[in-house]
């Protein structure tokens, strides 16, 4: 088992060394400049896009997760990020789609700088890991399906979110806006 985990922990490493910090910095400047941040991915991309917008509130964004019942409706000026491996589920490519016609902007996270969603965003962080597909370009892993990915991107994401706080926002800050009745 011991083997197991240091060989995962290797294969994320070598991942987020080969993330562009560039695309990191411009997705933390779209972050700042957002009215209103909006999330949304489809199954584990989803959950992991669900702990970012997570974060994304104790750090005092105002943002919603697409698909929940009190998220409201997009307008001007707020940014939609699109968490696919692919770059192409269909119903991301939609939402991203009614966006930009809205004139909200769109920041991809995703394995492909090629897909159709790739070619109508406005920035793009690619996070050079394994999906379930096995793209040749994709890297060996051990791990089954998307894991790689997944585990990737929520590290990332939260490299993003501590670089995109304002100096104010400590622990303690940040810690008020948690859930306080659990």
């Amino acid at each position: 088992m011991k083997s197991i985990i240091t060989t995962v922990a290797d294969e994320i490493t070598e991942v987020l060394s080969k993330v562009k910090e560039e695309e990191a910095i411009h997705l933390s400047e779209q972050l700042k400049k957002a009215k209103r941040i909006f999330v949304y991915g489809e199954g584990r991309s989803g959950l992991m896009g669900k702990a970012f917008a997570m974060r994304l509130m104790h750090g005092g964004f105002p943002v919603y997760v697409i698909g929940e019942t009190i998220t409201p409706s997009m307008d001007k000026g707020d940014l939609l990020i699109a968490i696919t491996g692919s770059g192409s589920t269909g119903a991301i490519v939609q939402f991203a789609t009614k966006a930009k016609e809205i004139g909200a902007g769109v920041f991809l996270v995703t394995t492909n700088r090629e897909s159709k969603l790739a070619s109508i965003s406005d920035g793009i962080l690619c996070i050079p890991a394994a999906t379930k597909f096995r793209r040749a370009e994709e890297p060996e892993t051990i791990q089954p399906l998307g894991n790689q990915f997944d585990q990737s991107v929520h590290l990332v994401l939260d490299a993003v979110i501590i670089g995109t706080l304002d100096d104010g926002d400590t622990n303690e800050t940040m810690a008020k806006r948690h859930a306080n009745i659990e």
